[in-house]
C-alpha cells in the first residue's frame, strides 16, 4: 500500500513556515503498514494543486493533502478539489451549525466568509472537525483515497488519529512495516560503519539497515516490510541486542532517546541527582535537563559561571588556580563541578569550561576548547576536548559531551577510551 503526501501554501514555498505537517503524516502513516512514495509542496493557485494530486492518483492508493481551506479567498484547495473531482459545493447543514456554534463560543462574527465554510463537494464524504471551522474531506476514485485536511497542526492531528486512520483502516488492508531505531553517541558515521560492518553484513535479509546522522547522534533503523509483525520485531530486538555487545556503551537508548533522557532514566532509578555548572554552555546543560517532563526528579539546579568572580563566589573555584591555569583548564572545570555538587547537594556535579567563540582563542587554547568534568561521591572525572569555530556548534557539542560523560559514568564504562567522541 503506497501513500502520497501533498502540502499546499505559499507560505511553506518561501520558508514563513516549517512544514512539519508532512513528517508527522508521514510517521503515522508508516506505523499503519502505509508506504510513503513522496511528498510534495505547492502553492496556493488551481494549476499546480490539480497537477500534483493528479499525478499522485495516479501511481499511489492513498493521497493526503493538507492547506488551502481556510475560509479567506487564498483558500482555493476545497474548489479545485470540486472541479477535479466533478462536483458541485453545497451546504452540509451539520458543518454549518457547528461553525456557528464555534464562533458563537470564541465571540467572532458569523459572517459570509465563516458561513462559507459549511460549503463542501457534494460527492466527498465530510470529515467533522472538533477543533475548527474547516472540515476534512474524503474523496474516492477508481479504489483509489484522497483525503484534504486543514494545514492547521492541532486540527490535521485530531482528524488523523479520529478520522482518517479509522476509515483507511476499514477501506483497505495494510501488510505490517516494522521499524525500530538505535541512538548511538561517540562515533562519527564513517567510523560506526566500520565498526559495525560484520554485524551489518550478517544482518537477515529482510532486514533493511538505515543510517540518519545528525550534529547531536547517529540514528540507526532497522525495518522489516510486508512480514509478519511480531517475528520481525522479535529478531530486530535480537540484532540491536547483538550491535550493543559490537559497540558498547555506543547505544544510548531507542526511538526518540536523547543523552539528557538516557542520564535521567539512569539517575532516577538510581535515586540519585545532578546539578550543572556552566561556563561557555551558557545554561544549555540545565536547559536540556529541564526540558524533560518529571526532570526534578533528578536535576537539582545549575550555575550560568560566566564571569571569573561568580566561579570564585558561587562555585569555590580556587582564584590562584583560575590566575595560574586560566578559566579554560582542569583544575577549573573540576573544582567547578565538585562546587556545584556541593552548592545544590547533588549526587553528581556537570561542569563546562571553554572558548565558543568565534574570538578568544590562542595557539595553546584555540578556539573551541572545552574541557568538560563530572564531580561524584568517590571521584572526579575531567576531559579536554577541541571542536570547532562555530560557537553555536561548540556549545552544543561541549553540552553533549559533558552529558555523555556523566552518562559514561554511570553505566561504568572503563578508561578514558570511550570518553571522547571520535571524528
Amino acid at each position: 500500500m503506497q501513500a502520497e503526501i501533498i502540502t499546499i501554501g505559499d507560505e511553506i514555498l518561501i520558508g514563513q513556515i516549517v512544514d512539519t505537517n508532512s513528517a508527522w503524516i508521514g510517521e503515522k502513516l508508516n506505523a499503519a503498514g502505509i508506504k510513503i512514495h513522496r511528498i510534495t509542496s505547492v502553492s496556493d493557485r488551481a494549476e499546480p494543486i490539480s497537477e500534483a494530486v493528479t499525478q499522485a492518483l495516479s501511481h499511489s492508493d492513498i493521497v493526503i493533502c493538507t492547506g488551502g481551506l481556510g475560509p479567506t479567498k487564498d483558500d482555493i484547495t476545497k474548489h479545485t478539489l470540486a472541479r477535479l473531482f466533478g462536483m458541485k459545493l453545497v451546504r452540509n447543514e451539520a458543518v454549518y451549525e457547528q461553525v456557528r456554534a464555534m464562533t458563537a463560543v470564541r465571540h467572532i462574527d458569523f459572517n459570509e466568509l465563516n458561513q462559507g465554510q459549511a460549503l463542501v463537494p457534494d460527492g466527498c464524504t465530510v470529515l467533522p472537525n472538533r477543533c475548527g471551522t474547516a472540515p476534512g474531506m474524503w474523496f474516492e476514485r477508481d479504489g483509489k483515497v484522497l483525503v484534504s485536511l486543514p494545514g492547521v497542526p492541532f486540527e490535521m492531528k485530531t482528524l488523523i488519529g479520529e478520522q482518517v486512520l479509522p476509515r483507511l483502516y476499514e477501506h483497505f488492508r495494510f501488510d505490517a512495516i516494522v521499524h525500530k531505531t538505535a541512538i548511538t553517541y561517540g562515533l562519527a558515521e564513517s567510523i560506526l560503519a566500520e565498526t559495525i560492518a560484520d554485524w551489518e553484513n550478517a544482518l537477515p535479509a529482510y532486514l533493511h539497515l538505515a543510517y540518519l546522522p545528525s550534529a547531536m547522534n547517529i540514528r540507526l533503523r532497522l525495518s522489516a516490510y510486508d512480514v509478519d509483525g511480531q517475528q520481525a520485531a522479535a529478531e530486530i530486538d535480537r540484532q540491536f541486542a547483538l550491535l550493543d555487545q559490537a559497540i558498547p556503551y555506543r547505544i544510548i537508548g531507542y526511538g526518540d532517546a536523547t543523552l539528557e533522557s538516557a542520564v535521567g532514566e539512569l539517575l532516577r532509578g538510581r535515586g540519585e541527582t545532578v546539578a550543572a555548572a556552566e561556563s561557555c554552555t551558557g545554561g544549555n546543560i540545565a536547559h536540556r535537563f529541564t526540558a524533560l517532563p518529571g526532570a526534578s526528579d533528578y536535576f537539582r539546579g545549575g550555575v550560568v559561571a560566566y564571569s571569573n568572580d561568580v566561579k570564585t563566589a558561587l562555585l569555590g573555584v580556587n582564584a590562584d588556580d583560575l590566575n595560574r591555569c586560566g578559566a579554560v583548564s582542569r583544575p577549573v572545570a573540576e573544582q567547578m563541578a565538585a562546587g556545584v555538587r556541593k552548592a545544590t547537594g547533588a549526587t553528581y556535579g556537570i561542569a563546562t569550561t571553554g572558548i565558543a567563540g568565534p574570538t578568544g582563542g590562542t595557539p595553546d587554547k584555540p578556539v573551541g576548547t572545552v574541557w568538560m568534568a563530572v564531580s561524584g561521591p568517590d571521584e572526579t572525572y575531567s576531559i579536554r576536548m577541541v571542536f570547532g569555530s562555530l560557537r553555536s556548534q561548540n556549545i552544543e557539542r561541549a553540552s553533549s559531551n559533558a552529558i555523555n560523560l556523566l552518562r559514561l559514568r554511570l553505566c561504568g564504562a572503563p578508561g578514558n577510551g570511550l570518553w571522547t567522541i571520535r571524528y
